[in-house]
């Protein structure tokens, strides 16, 4: 019934200013864009050794604060402004901090979860709430409290241009301007970018032999072993793409936003774990899925309720999906006995 009433009312926002509610679908579907790159490595993690790694959304930001100081190296500065020469540096950029990152990932996995991973739950739960706060601290103390500006290098043109009636959303009821809706290619480059990503992890999921290892080890890691699967090669391999992926999502939040914080990873990892809970965490469709509704909610929240209740109504549905579905949207994967 609730979600009958919520598609009702965007329809009736639709028939009310389509302009707008296009614009804010297109912010939603950004945001949810880069959620859903934190959300793969949660649901990574938790899909095979069953833990919820919290420190995940500090990989995320580590990714921007990784990504800053290579790209000085090419001598781009936070002046720097979108040009095609630059194409190639940043994707060699994205290419290196991603492997940065999944290497910090292995690490922290070896020093931090191994040993504990015959532990009771509870031990290694908090493991990872210590190494958040670590992660953070080291971030602190290498850059400051301060946002970090990042350089524009994705380009500031206006892929579509929608107008929407008068009167709406601010303008006053005699106002006869209309005003314009641009969608960039900003947006656009973020969207495609994390399609292409989702894409090529489901490929290496299904098709290699890796791949095969690691679903085997989510359905059941005593059965794996005795098949002859190396247990610790496939969860470092899980640890190093989460964290790559993660990476990726900190360098094109920070190429979006032009800016990235310290503390960042707390509030956007919360959230990247909600759409893993919502779209079925262990299940990697459910929890792009999961990223691509969470970021639209929160638009719609922020553009038509109040931003301030934005943490509120999605830590609701938190709750809402841990009592009424827990398993989420998707269905949590689970061995076939």
């Amino acid at each position: 019934m609730s979600g009958l009433l919520a598609i009702l009312w965007v329809i009736y926002l639709g028939a009310e200013d389509p302009a707008g509610l296009i614009a804010t679908l297109v912010i939603g579907i950004t945001d949810g864009a880069m959620f859903a790159l934190v959300a793969l490595g949660y649901t990574m993690v938790y899909g095979i050794i069953e833990l919820i790694n919290f420190a995940h959304g500090d990989v995320f930001t580590l990714g921007g604060f990784l990504g800053l100081p290579l790209l000085g190296l090419f001598g781009i500065t936070s002046g720097t402004k979108f040009a095609w020469v630059y194409v190639p540096i940043l994707v060699f950029v994205f290419v290196l901090v991603m492997g940065l990152n999944g290497l910090v990932n292995i690490t922290i996995e070896r020093v931090a979860y191994r040993p504990l991973r015959n532990a009771p739950r509870l031990a290694p739960l908090i493991t990872a709430i210590g190494m958040s706060f670590i992660l953070e601290g080291a971030m602190y103390l290498w850059r400051g409290p301060v946002s970090l500006r990042f350089p524009n290098l994705l380009p500031d043109t206006v892929a579509s241009r929608f107008t929407s009636p008068a009167g709406h959303f601010g303008l006053n009821s005699g106002s006869t301007a209309a005003p314009l809706i641009d969608i960039g290619v900003k947006d656009v480059a973020v969207v495609i970018s994390t399609v292409v990503l989702v894409i090529l992890l489901s490929v290496f999921i299904n098709r290699t032999k890796l791949g095969k290892a690691m679903r085997a080890t989510a359905q059941d890691r005593d059965a794996a072993q005795l098949m002859g699967i190396d247990i610790n090669r496939t969860i470092s391999a899980t640890f190093f793409i989460g964290a790559a992926l993660a990476g990726a999502g900190g360098m094109i939040w920070a190429l979006y936003f032009n800016s990235i914080r310290f503390d960042l990873g707390f509030t956007t990892g919360l959230i990247a774990f909600t759409a893993a809970v919502l779209g079925g965490i262990g299940n990697i469709e459910g929890a792009a899925l999961g990223g691509l509704l969470i970021g639209i909610i929160r638009a719609l929240n922020e553009r038509y309720l109040s931003a301030s209740w934005s943490d509120v109504v999605i830590f609701g549905i938190l709750i809402m999906v841990l009592v009424f579905r827990p398993t989420g949207l998707l269905g949590m994967r689970v061995p076939e006995k």
